[in-house]
């Protein structure tokens, strides 16, 4: 039916649990489906490093619950074993009206009706290992915490007091791991180091390989972690919708495969609805008009043709959500991958760029010394081109990047002001309202997004692009993005459009409209 790994706080090891047992399935030759709780880029990653497929996000903020009952059903269909791996501690996620732990795990447990193994980091206790269970567990008795895994057991008489401890309460345990100081995966500033700066990763999942063969009780664990029919009770409920909630356009049966994705069928049929009426609307209207017969010319032949997108992918930029470029692709975009950091030149015919957020910061040397790069962006972008830059790309396009040892470097000057890195962390979800019509959004549009970045900009733009406030509650943040040039849509917000086709939608529009001028 699938499974939650759940924590009962950060930091006690569930990625860990769930590479370890997503690695052991993949060598097994069994095909499993990922997904993981909140607005995470980096653990996806990790996932799709091993089972060879797109890790999905399933966060009802940043998209509403009714889509990640969809994307949830859509993508488990495709495969046989599902697996979830949570955020933060079980319970902990936002308090809105109607829910105290709104987009926690125990949320996602709920809304989907899958059972939770709770990861117990045990290295610091013995007998109270029974409180912090049976607390969990009778918490909320509409989240089904089916069992439990040890982690970080010393020993074998560590674990004997652990299990005389948990004999009354008659909770399986699922799994024991021992204390393992050779198996570490390394992080920074932002949390784990990504997998493509990780050369001895694939060293790592063999130990983990290792370790899972023997930890797990498998026999209990393959009949929960089967996909079936248990599974989709309540999947056709719609849920708790929220102010702004647009439902779940955008999921659908197109095959439009992303990047690293082994055959998981991409966002299609539903979500491209438009594409040929509300998706090109203003096209011949706006900005074309006046220009004779030229526009006008093959427009149904036209509107079919696919249209190239550049997404800056490498070291420095990776920080995608699989269903945004999933989406894009059943749009009609031709998404050409490039990378800032090694291409001397921008690829050919391209009519939008991507920039996702990332580590920038890191590479900063290596992509100021790339100047030829430096130079063709900065003029595709001055040409009028569309382009999107979240976080890390708004980043790319200021003036400069001071490093974390205070040293500046130079960027594209599209922006005129500096990124420089911070030790205050900006993290959170966020509710946003457009301020002026842009690439993406009209002036007045409320978007849910979130931040996770430890860079500030010295100056604000003159004319900037969001007003932000805290999704739980009123308080203000501050106005933050760029609108200019008219053709860039630049924040340090984080968007996920699997709610929100339109975005998607306008950008597609906006550089079939570039690709006119330019014809």
């Amino acid at each position: 039916m699938a499974l939650i790994i759940a924590g009962e706080r950060s930091g006690v090891g569930k990625t860990t649990v769930t590479l370890t047992l997503l690695s052991c399935l993949s060598r097994h030759g069994l095909h499993v489906q990922s997904f993981k709780v909140g607005p995470d880029y980096i653990d996806p990653m990790f996932h799709q490093h091993v089972t060879g497929r797109a890790c999905r996000n399933l966060d009802p903020v940043l998209t509403s619950e009714n889509y990640v009952k969809e994307c949830f059903a859509h993508y488990s269909n495709l495969c046989e074993y599902s697996l979830i791996e949570g955020v933060m501690g079980l319970f902990d996620g936002v308090k809105i009206e109607t829910n105290d732990y709104f987009a926690s795990t125990a949320h996602i447990a709920k809304l989907l009706n899958l059972p939770v193994l709770l990861v117990v980091d045990c290295s610091r206790l013995s007998g109270s290992v029974a409180a912090i269970v049976h607390g969990y567990r009778s918490f909320d008795q509409q989240v089904n915490i089916a069992g439990v895994i040890l982690n970080r057991v010393g020993s074998d008489r560590h674990l004997s007091l652990l299990k005389n401890s948990l004999a009354p309460l008659q909770i399986p345990i699922f799994g024991v791991l021992k204390r393992q100081d050779n198996i570490t995966i390394s992080d920074r500033h932002l949390g784990l180091i990504p997998t493509a700066e990780l050369p001895e990763l694939n060293e790592l999942i063999n130990q983990l390989v290792n370790l899972g063969e023997s930890c797990f009780d498998w026999e209990k664990l393959l009949p929960l972690l089967r996909w079936g029919d248990k599974g989709t009770r309540g999947l056709g409920d719609k849920g708790t919708r929220r102010q702004g909630d647009k439902g779940t356009r955008g999921l659908g049966d197109k095959g439009t495969r992303g990047q690293g994705d082994k055959g998981t069928r991409g966002l299609g049929d539903k979500g491209t609805r438009g594409q040929g009426d509300k998706g090109t609307r203003g096209l011949g209207d706006k900005g074309t008009r006046g220009q004779g017969d030229k526009e006008m010319r093959g427009w149904r032949d036209y509107l079919s043709s696919s249209i190239k997108i550049a997404v800056a992918y490498d070291k420095a930029f990776n920080f995608y959500y699989q269903d945004n470029l999933d989406l894009l692709q059943s749009l009609g975009a031709e998404l050409v991958f490039w990378s800032p950091l090694e291409d001397t030149q921008l690829p050919k015919d391209i009519k939008g760029m991507y920039f996702g957020g990332g580590f920038p910061e890191v590479f900063a040397q290596k992509l100021a010394e790339n100047t030829p790069i430096r130079n063709a962006v900065k003029a595709a972008i001055l040409s009028g081109i569309p382009t999107i830059a979240e976080c890390g790309g708004l980043m790319y396009l200021c003036e400069q990047i001071v490093d974390m040892t205070g040293k500046p470097w130079e960027m594209l000057g599209i922006l005129p002001t500096t990124a420089v890195m911070d030790k205050r962390l900006t993290l959170g979800y966020r509710r946003v309202v457009a301020l002026e019509d842009s690439l993406l959004v009209d002036k007045g549009t409320k978007i849910y997004g979130h931040e996770f970045h430890r860079s500030r900009l010295i100056s604000d733009s003159n004319k900037p692009l969001f007003q932000t406030y805290r999704f739980d509650c009123d308080e203000f943040m501050g106005k933050e993005g760029w609108v200019l040039p008219f053709n860039l849509h630049a924040s340090y917000i984080h968007m996920h459009w699997g709610n929100s086709i339109e975005i998607p939608q306008r950008f597609i529009e906006k550089s079939r409209i570039f690709s006119l001028q330019l014809s």
